[in-house]
C-alpha cells in the first residue's frame, strides 16, 4: 500500500520532511477495522508531532483525522461490517490515517454523515471530539439541545478548527456565546453559532462589559492560555470554569481564580486513548455528532480541500498552510493515494 510518512524533524518546505512510501499492507486482529482511507484532515498536532521525529522512529505516519471503508474486520468487531463507511480521529499510539490502508480501533469510530463528501466528513471527528470533552465533560454543561439557557461561553479563538465547532455544540446545547476572532471572520462566527463575535484587537473585558455581561460562565481558551489567563481569571463567574487546548509556556497564575473556587480544565482528545481510558465514549461522541451533521443542527467547519490526491507534495502544503496559524475552520486533503515512491 501507499504512505506518506515523516522522515525527520526538517522544515516543511524541505522535500525530505514527508515523504512518499510503500508498506505492507496490515491485517486487522481483536477490535481493529482496517479502513481503506479516502480523505485526510492536517491539524497542528500533525506538525507538532512531526517535529519530534528522530531517526529512530522515522518514517512516522501521521494523520488524526479520517473518512474511509472498512476493507476488513478483525475477530472480535461487533459494531461494523466490510463495506461501512467511516470518520474517526484514531490515536497518537499507531499509525495514522496518512496511509491507503490504516488499522483503528473500532470504538474510537462511527458511520460518517451520510449527508456530507468525504473531504466535508474529514474535517470534523479530531475537532468535533475536543470540543465535545471540553464542554459537557470537563465543563460540565449538559449535553443536550437547549438545556443551558441563561449559561455563557466565551471562546478565544473562535474561528478556528475547534472553536468553530465549539461554538455549533454550545448553541445546540443552548449556552449564549461570545467568541473572538479578527472582524473578516465575523460572519463566519455567527454563521457557526456565536451570538457576539468580538475582535481580539480590542480590549476584549471593555467589549463584554458593553454587552452587559461582567461574569461568564465559562472560557475556552484556544490560543496561548498565558496570553489571557489574567482576563479569563477576572471574567470567570464563582464556580465557573476556564479551559484550554493549549499548553503553556509559563506558569499560569492559578492562584487568581482560588478564592472564586473556580476550575482550570485541560483538554487533550487522545489522553483516553494514549491511556485506554472510556475509549468508547469517542465512538459515541461521533455518533451523536454524525445525527446532528445530517440533521443540519451542524455543520462541517471545512474550508480549503486539497482533492488532487494524497501524497507528500500535496501534505506538505497542507502542513504549511496550518503551520502559519491563520487557517479558518479545516483543511483537506482528498483524493486517490497517487505519490511516486
Amino acid at each position: 500500500m501507499k504512505a506518506i510518512g515523516a522522515k525527520t524533524a526538517l522544515d516543511i518546505t524541505d522535500e525530505q520532511s514527508l515523504v512518499d512510501l510503500s508498506l505492507d499492507k496490515p491485517t486487522p486482529t481483536g477490535r481493529q477495522v482496517l479502513v481503506a482511507v479516502k480523505a485526510v484532515s492536517v491539524n497542528p498536532v500533525d506538525t507538532k508531532l512531526r517535529t519530534t521525529v528522530t531517526a529512530e522512529t522515522a518514517p512516522k505516519i501521521l494523520g488524526y483525522d479520517a473518512v474511509g471503508t472498512v476493507a476488513e474486520i478483525g475477530p472480535d468487531v461487533e459494531k461494523f461490517k466490510v463495506g461501512d463507511r467511516l470518520y474517526y480521529a484514531g490515536s497518537t499510539q499507531v499509525a495514522g490515517s496518512d496511509e491507503e490502508f490504516q488499522l483503528v480501533d473500532e470504538r474510537l469510530a462511527s458511520t460518517a454523515p451520510k449527508s456530507l463528501s468525504d473531504a466535508e466528513a474529514a474535517a470534523m471527528p479530531l475537532t468535533t471530539l475536543t470540543a465535545y470533552e471540553l464542554l459537557f465533560e470537563k465543563m460540565h454543561f449538559v449535553p443536550k439541545g437547549n438545556q443551558n439557557q441563561n449559561k455563557t461561553l466565551l471562546i478565544i479563538n473562535g474561528s478556528g478548527g475547534v472553536g468553530s465547532v465549539l461554538s455549533q455544540l454550545a448553541h445546540w446545547a443552548g449556552l449564549t456565546v461570545l467568541a473572538t476572532s479578527r472582524p473578516a471572520n465575523f460572519e463566519w462566527l455567527k454563521r457557526h453559532g456565536v451570538d457576539h463575535p468580538l475582535d481580539y484587537h480590542d480590549d476584549l473585558l471593555e467589549q463584554i462589559h458593553y454587552l452587559g455581561y461582567q461574569q461568564l460562565d465559562a472560557i475556552a481558551i484556544l490560543y496561548a492560555p498565558e496570553a489571557y489567563f489574567e482576563v479569563a481569571s477576572d471574567l470567570v463567574k464563582p464556580f465557573g470554569h476556564i479551559g484550554s487546548i493549549v499548553g503553556s509556556t509559563v506558569d499560569l497564575p492559578l492562584y487568581l481564580i482560588k478564592n472564586k473556587a473556580a476550575s482550570f480544565d485541560w483538554e487533550y482528545m487522545f489522553a483516553k486513548s494514549d491511556a485506554n481510558y472510556r475509549v468508547h465514549t469517542q465512538g459515541k461522541i461521533l455518533q451523536l455528532a454524525s445525527r446532528l451533521l445530517d440533521q443540519d443542527v451542524l455543520e462541517s467547519t471545512l474550508t480549503t480541500n486539497i482533492d488532487t490526491g494524497i501524497n507528500a507534495a500535496n501534505l506538505r502544503k497542507a502542513h504549511q498552510l496550518v503551520e502559519a496559524e491563520h487557517t479558518l475552520g479545516k483543511l483537506v486533503v482528498s483524493g486517490p493515494f497517487n505519490g511516486t515512491v
